[in-house]
């Protein structure tokens, strides 16, 4: 396990200390992942190496969380940061970003890559930048895959 400290802030890679009510309970509600079930949550989170955020009281109540999909050689996806409404303010999302990004499992990888719709700023301080060439990615929706398993 590998910890980090921000403001009495604690953040680690504990996957038997994430809080599965706080994290479903925020992405069923958020832009990219509203309505998400929770088995869809639980899943994600078994698959992925994550990173929860617990406040500084003394029951270190889960209060942000980030993950990378990851094969841990060559290639992340970061995806699902956020940080609940009522403890922003602290830098916690630079913090957990930060976090996650020099996770000891996160270097050297050729490629990391997320998709935000309003935080660009944040993530371009990281290094993040537009693609060079957005057509050579190519992405399945839903709806495709639906059709597909149709066929």
């Amino acid at each position: 396990m590998v910890q980090w400290v921000h403001e009495g802030y604690v953040a680690d890679d504990d996957p038997g200390r994430l809080d599965l009510d706080v994290i479903h309970g925020f992405l069923r509600t958020a832009y990219w992942s509203a309505g998400i079930p929770r088995d869809v949550v639980a899943r994600s989170v078994e698959g992925s190496l994550c990173l929860g955020v617990y406040s500084p009281s003394p029951e270190g109540q889960q209060v942000g969380f980030a993950r990378a999909v990851t094969d841990r050689a060559t290639f992340a996806w970061i995806a699902d940061v956020f940080v609940l409404p009522t403890h922003r303010g602290h830098g916690l999302g630079r913090f957990v970003v930060s976090t996650l990004l020099g996770h000891p499992e996160l270097q050297g990888l050729r490629r990391t890559m997320l998709a935000t719709a309003d935080a660009h700023e944040l993530y371009r301080s990281y290094g993040f930048a537009d693609l060079p060439d957005p057509s050579w990615f190519l992405a399945v929706s839903k709806d495709a895959a639906v059709l597909y398993n149709q066929a």
